[in-house]
């Protein structure tokens, strides 16, 4: 069986880093998005770099190319126009081109499912989110809805804070509430690279977290 080719978006973010270790280290040959690959210094013969921006269909159609499966962890760059809506449509139709199903993606605790039942200090933190990081916030939630009404098969992991760490810890995971109130980088890089084989979360959007 040919290993799958797994296109990343927002490898060298601070969770993204993890996620590819994760990757290597069980052997999958990877394509990266990167907007400044000259920074990147990561050398793999496992890694193809393809420079580009989320924002940009082409460089989104350039990644996906040839791959079996999409990740991203893409983070909100600073200073600049809310990215999260622009890269899903871009990853959507791009998808959709290539004949690619399987996507897997990262989000925060502020974006609301019809199945959610969060307690007061999640309710209180999405609000914050929302009084502070309006167009952020509003945005990802857009990512959800975008993601909702497409027909990839797509698992978007809603995560608390999240720990920069190798150590692992127990974890657990909920399609209603996050009722830890932190992930460790190492716990979600191993989460998001079993979500490849994994169809328990197709179409949902679980909360992951460190109990």
């Amino acid at each position: 069986m040919k290993t799958s080719i797994i296109a990343v978006i927002g490898g060298t973010g601070k969770s993204g880093k993890y996620l590819v270790q994760q990757l290597l280290e069980n052997n999958y040959p990877i394509k990266l998005l990167l907007r400044n690959p000259e920074n990147f210094m990561l050398q793999d013969p496992l890694i193809e770099i393809v420079k580009g921006d989320a924002r940009d269909y082409n460089s989104i159609q350039n990644l996906i190319k040839d791959c079996d499966i999409v990740i991203s962890t893409l983070g909100q760059p600073a200073g600049e126009e809310s990215i999260f809506s622009d890269a899903a449509k871009n990853i959507i139709k791009g998808m959709n081109f290539h004949g690619i199903k399987r996507y897997i993606a990262t989000t925060g605790l502020n974006v609301n499912t019809p199945f959610d039942n969060k307690n007061e200090k999640v309710k209180m933190a999405t609000d914050w989110m929302y009084q502070n990081y309006p167009k952020t916030t509003a945005d990802k939630q857009k990512e959800y809805d975008l993601l909702a009404e497409s027909n990839l098969d797509w698992t978007l992991v809603r995560l608390p804070l999240i720990n920069l760490t190798n150590e692992s810890f127990a974890t657990e995971t909920s399609l209603e509430d996050c009722k830890g109130e932190n992930i460790s980088a190492t716990d979600l890089g191993k989460f998001l690279v079993s979500q490849m084989d994994d169809e328990s979360f197709i179409k949902q959007s679980p909360f992951f977290y460190n109990i």
